[in-house]
């Protein structure tokens, strides 16, 4: 017999509050799974269902790329940030229990919004100044990677979209490497400096990409985020901050290529539509 549910098995009626619950883990299960691929799959019939060429005319790839067209790489491009929002509602469905908000639960909400905008506005002078140039010195000894900077493109879409993904890069770090993992391990019976290391080294890591010096700086910023939490007891304030570092990196930092290609790498090339990597959002 299955290990399922067997036939004779009484229905059971959930609560309102099981049922939305239900609900939100069946979404994010399929957001992280086929969900996913369904999605782009419609949108990849309805792509072809719109050329001239007859549908039976036309090929199809498994693995295809985005098209070059505006509105199609636009929505791809917005679709592919807003699915790498899926793994921190996972984090918060995951942190939510019974009477109890997860966003209350980790400070990810706005009802100190004041207070957590000038903590994060600090945080961005303490580590988002030092960081930039601890890139800019590690550019100049040969020890960090180049970042190839999204050009500002004319497009309409080009700040938008990169304004989204510093957000879902603040998001996807401070609600998974702070909020979730420090729940998680304290739980397990760690020490707070325990968790602060561990995580601001997990941190660390998610960045070696980009070299030994971002290492080092994004292990520092963990550190300092991490202490900060245990202290605020909020992630709204390492949000704000690690947002705002990124936006400046994303959007400032083709300026400073154009400025300092000797520096910061040749200046690119504009393109009629914003370029964002599916790699791991690179942040200061």
């Amino acid at each position: 017999m299955s290990a399922g549910l067997a036939e004779n098995e009484p229905y059971v009626p959930l609560s309102r509050a099981e049922r939305i619950r239900t609900w939100w883990e069946i979404s994010i299960v399929l957001l992280l799974s086929v969900g996913r691929s369904a999605i782009y799959s419609v949108l990849s019939l309805i792509q072809a269902l719109q050329r001239d060429v007859s549908l039976g005319d036309q090929t199809s790839s498994l693995n295809p790329s985005a098209d070059a067209e505006a509105f199609w790489d636009v929505l791809y491009q917005f679709l592919g940030q807003a699915f790498g929002l899926v793994p921190v509602a996972l984090a918060i469905f995951l942190l939510w229990d019974p009477g109890m908000s997860a966003f209350r639960r980790i400070g990810l909400d706005f009802r100190r919004f004041g207070g957590d905008l000038g903590r994060g506005a600090a945080l961005v002078a303490v580590i988002g100044i030092p960081g930039l140039a601890l890139y800019a010195a590690g550019r100049a000894l040969g020890a960090t990677v180049q970042v190839d900077a999204s050009p500002l493109d004319p497009s309409l879409w080009t700040i938008p979209l990169l304004l989204l993904a510093a957000l879902r890069a603040g998001l996807t770090e401070e609600v998974i490497f702070i909020g979730y993992l420090f729940d998680r391990l304290r739980r397990l019976g760690w020490g707070w400096w325990a968790i602060i290391l561990s995580t601001a080294a997990l941190r660390g890591a998610y960045h070696a990409y980009q070299g030994l010096p971002a290492v080092l700086g994004n292990f520092a910023m963990g550190v300092v985020f991490g202490w900060c939490y245990r202290r605020w007891g909020r992630v709204m304030p390492l949000v704000i901050a690690h947002t705002l570092i990124d936006i400046v990196a994303f959007v400032g930092y083709p300026l400073a290529v154009a400025l300092w290609p000797g520096l910061f790498g040749p200046a690119p090339s504009p393109s009629p539509t914003p370029s964002l990597s599916p790699s791991p959002t690179p942040s200061a």
